[in-house]
């Protein structure tokens, strides 16, 4: 296996939690961090699209990296979210992140006012400027509105500082093209992990590993240790958590919400509007995917205090002790 990337191989982009009032729940947000970390993750991403940063203001933000940076330590990388649609806006975050202690910053492509190539690079150039952090690249089109050009990528390796590209564009194949270039290429969906590991992508950044860190994890070691069946078999085993987590319409910040509430490690699953906390509907398609991955114990067993969040499957059992010996 290759050594690993500077972020890690594992990054969780973790949700928000927030109090009765609406405010941001910091220890509560710690605790999430926490959990990632103690089941596989070796980096968070705070204040991204999970952590509702739209909705959240710069000295929130401040305040949940700072939380998260205690919570974790040196154990794990902690990225900062500063992507917005407004370039002063991001460089005000971005200042933050830096006096605070950020190991490096998430820039997304601006979104609803889809600039240029060149109006997207300058929004690169003037945010990555402001400080020394290593810079990851976001490109989301389902959510901006317009991807970044291969030819922008290739402009922005300019800048030292930029240095790894979170590609959530559907697209394996486009992790060989910028990996080529000299970018860390990180997958940015999920379900489609092993495709963009095929194609040279050194991780994933994930918002399954909120319930599935140490599938998630072992599965990306495996892949990468040569072990293709072992790697396939934890992907297939997974799919009803893909599905339940993220491919349903009201998925994201909600859905990990809601998994971290049936896993014990929240006691809620609040969200800010526009946003719409899963209904118990919902809520029971999200426990039943997570039971058909061996992620959760069905409801009677839970009762009787079996350990929701691990040593559910004894194969998964067995998957860990593979990714240990490696």
């Amino acid at each position: 296996m290759s050594s690993p990337p500077r972020f890690g191989r594992l990054i969780t982009a973790i949700a928000t939690a927030f109090d009765e009032a609406g405010g941001v729940d910091l220890e509560a947000t710690a605790r999430i961090a926490a959990h990632v970390v103690d089941t596989g993750s070796d980096g968070v991403v705070v204040s991204g699209t999970t952590g509702e940063a739209p909705t959240t203001t710069v000295p929130e933000d401040g305040e949940i990296l700072a939380a998260v940076r205690e919570a974790v330590g040196d154990r794990a990388s902690v990225i900062a979210g500063v992507g917005t649609n407004s370039t002063a806006h991001s460089v005000e975050i971005a200042e933050q992140a830096a006096r605070i202690g950020a190991d490096g910053l998430l820039v997304v492509t601006p979104y609803y006012n889809k600039p240029s190539q060149n109006g997207i690079l300058g929004h690169i150039r003037t945010v990555a400027a402001v400080s020394d952090i290593p810079v990851m690249l976001y490109d989301v089109p389902s959510r901006t509105g317009s991807s970044i050009a291969l030819d922008t990528y290739r402009a922005a390796l300019e800048l030292d500082t930029v240095v790894a590209v979170k590609d959530a564009t559907g697209n394996p194949a486009q992790a060989a093209r910028l990996t080529a270039l000299g970018y860390e290429v990180y997958c940015g969906d999920d379900a489609l992990t092993l495709g963009y590991l095929a194609y040279g992508a050194v991780g994933l950044v994930s918002v399954v590993a909120h319930a599935a860190g140490q599938p998630l994890r072992t599965m990306i070691d495996a892949f990468l240790a040569g072990e293709h069946a072992v790697a396939l078999d934890a992907h297939t085993r997974l799919l009803p958590a893909f599905d339940a987590i993220m491919g349903v319409p009201n998925y994201g910040a909600t859905t990990a919400k809601a998994a971290l509430q049936l896993l014990g490690v929240l006691g809620d699953r609040r969200v800010r509007q526009p946003l719409a906390e899963l209904d118990d509907t919902e809520v029971e398609a999200l426990r039943a995917g997570l039971v058909a991955a061996g992620l959760l114990a069905p409801a009677g067993e839970q009762a009787t205090g079996v350990d929701t969040r691990r040593d559910l499957d004894p194969w998964w059992g067995t998957y860990r002790g593979l990714a240990a010996d490696m």
